[in-house]
Formats: C-alpha cells, structure tokens, sequence
C-alpha cells in the first residue's frame, strides 16, 4: 500500500491516471495528452507500474497502458471507512443546518 501512496502523491501520476481512467493509451499518446516528455511519460509510467495501479499489455511495436481495476478497488475498500466517517459528519451538519434554518425562521415568523 506504500507504493500506493507514494505513485498517487505525484499530480503527474494522477494526470496519467485520469487519462487512462477514460481510455487505454500507448506512451506516445500520453506525451501528446498531457504534454509531458516521453521518458518523464515512461519514469511515472513505471512507477505507476510497480504499484500496481496501471497494467501493460503489448499490441505489435506499443504498449499499451491502462488502469487495474483490482489496485484500484483495493484503494477504494481501505478508503471506505473514511467516506463513511465524512459522510456522518456532512448528514450531521446537514441536519445541524436544516435545524438551525428552521428556528431562524420560526423566530422571524414570531418577531412579525
């Protein structure tokens, strides 16, 4: 999970991966996409390789990369506690908010 962590830290390395979250792509296109050099491209590629969050198959002269879904489903299950966490916290300042709108208006309403 380290590795993880340490490929998604990189905002170049997640520009990759929203690309490819939309389409499987050859190194050449990535270049083309997001404007990075094609050994910067290969660099991140590889450590988003090593960490499991991009597969690589070859078709003729390219390789062609995508996302794995199986690290990325991993990703999301250690994630998933802590959605759940701030989405209790956003319900309970949501009702917070719908409760305190509610005794303004009420003290409006008297005050007229």
């Amino acid at each position: 999970m380290d590795s993880t962590w340490s490929a998604l830290a990189d905002p170049h390395r997640r520009a990759m991966l929203d690309v490819l979250r939309e389409r499987a792509c050859a190194v050449g296109e990535l270049v083309e996409e997001l404007g990075f050099t094609q050994p910067t491209t290969s660099k991140h590629l590889r450590v988003l390789r090593k960490a499991g969050l991009v597969r690589v198959r070859t078709e003729a002269q390219r390789r062609i990369y995508s996302i794995n879904a199986e690290q990325m489903a991993e990703l999301d299950a250690w994630l998933a506690p802590f959605r759940q966490l701030w989405n209790e916290r956003l319900d309970a300042l949501g009702h917070h908010l719908d409760k305190d709108e509610h005794s303004h208006s009420r003290k409006q309403t008297d005050e007229d």
